[in-house]
């Protein structure tokens, strides 16, 4: 440590450079995480959060929660293997509102729960729909954005059905969509209005155990039981979507590895006859690979410290619209792996430093 803060301290403008690349590296990977986290959520926050282990859907839905169609005869097969308490139906329907007294139109998904079951959300503003509520639902917070308030009046354009907005919810959000949930009373009361009657929802949500899972996917005909994960996937651009973005950020950390490798290399040629001087007088591979190590580590901590500053900074000014959620879990983990990935950066010039020959260097130097 005493010879890395030395070569610190001589070579200033050196590693200032260095470790601006490395804050700006750290800072991008860290921006590019917290935005595949926010588009995340902002896709699917209503599943992710979603008070349920497994979803049963129809066989030939491919996981996909608006193409499935579940009938009442299959809820009771499937309620044979799970209690009531346990498993509850789920509708799920993308449509477009509009607010009364305005012709601006705002894409929704409507979620049909059981008000007394494990779907119904916590409301954070206003008050909760019961089983018997009519035309009232509640909303996603972000309808906000969008000028609605409550006690606003909006209207289904597809079924033409008019609701007013009672309560507010927290991150309920599906397909980039705010979710309203309603009760199934105005469900059948939306499906009449577009003359496709009968009782049907999207799927059933289960608390259960991987045996019982099986039990009914196995049991049950015309269905697949999937789990939250797999339900995530087959939301429509879910998957290419975060796909897309791991595999930038992927490519950021390697990109990280070979600037630090590249530029650590070219700092420790420079020094090769220093090294070679401090192995003639008696100076240990293993304390020179130390010094090495504890630039990087030094190095790559005080860049993640003022990167981590002004990513949440950044985070400070953006719009609300923008989607950009950075957990303090999310942060120790890009951060744990950037220090990782600096270590092994490093490899390439402790190796080089292992294969100085001191006599050698000694009489370069001379």
């Amino acid at each position: 440590m005493f010879l890395a803060l030395r070569e610190f301290k001589h070579a200033k403008l050196r590693y200032l450079l260095v470790a601006l690349i490395m804050i700006l590296i750290a800072w991008l990977v860290l921006f590019v995480s917290g935005l595949a986290k926010g588009l995340s959520s902002d896709n699917a926050s209503s599943i992710q959060n979603m008070n349920t282990d497994y979803l049963v859907l129809q066989k030939q839905a491919d996981n996909r929660l608006n193409r499935s169609v579940i009938s009442n005869d299959t809820l009771k097969d499937v309620r044979t293997f799970v209690s009531d308490k346990k498993s509850t139906p789920l509708g799920v329907q993308m449509t477009t509102l509009t607010k009364d007294g305005s012709a601006k139109k705002v894409d929704v998904t409507f979620f049909a729960i059981n008000t007394n079951g494990m779907l119904a959300p916590d409301v954070a503003e206003g008050k909760m729909i019961n089983n018997t509520t009519t035309n009232e639902v509640v909303a996603d917070s972000s309808l906000k954005d969008n000028g609605f308030h409550l006690g606003d009046i909006v209207k289904d354009q597809a079924s033409g059905k008019i609701f007013k907005i009672i309560g507010f919810t927290k991150e309920q959000s599906f397909s980039h969509a705010p979710v309203i949930h309603m009760n199934f009373k105005e469900w059948d009361a939306i499906h009449k209005a577009n003359a496709r009657g009968g009782e049907f929802f999207n799927a059933v949500a289960l608390k259960a155990n991987q045996d019982k899972a099986d039990q009914i996917d196995n049991s049950v005909s015309g269905v697949d039981v999937i789990t939250k994960s797999d339900a995530l996937k087959g939301i429509p651009g879910y998957k290419e979507e975060q796909g897309s973005l791991i595999m930038m950020i992927a490519f950021l950390f390697v990109i990280a590895a070979v600037v630090l490798a590249v530029f650590f290399y070219v700092i420790t040629i420079q020094k090769m006859n220093q090294f070679g001087v401090l192995k003639a007088i008696g100076a240990k591979t293993g304390y020179l690979a130390k010094n090495i190590v504890s630039q990087v580590l030094l190095l790559t901590i005080a860049s993640l410290i003022i990167s981590i500053a002004l990513t949440y900074g950044v985070a400070f000014i953006l719009p609300s619209s923008m989607p950009f959620d950075l957990s303090p879990q999310l942060v120790l983990g890009c951060s744990g792996l950037f220090l990782v990935v600096s270590v092994i950066g490093s490899l390439l010039s402790l190796y080089r430093v292992a294969k100085i020959d001191a006599i050698e260097a000694i009489g370069r130097a001379v």
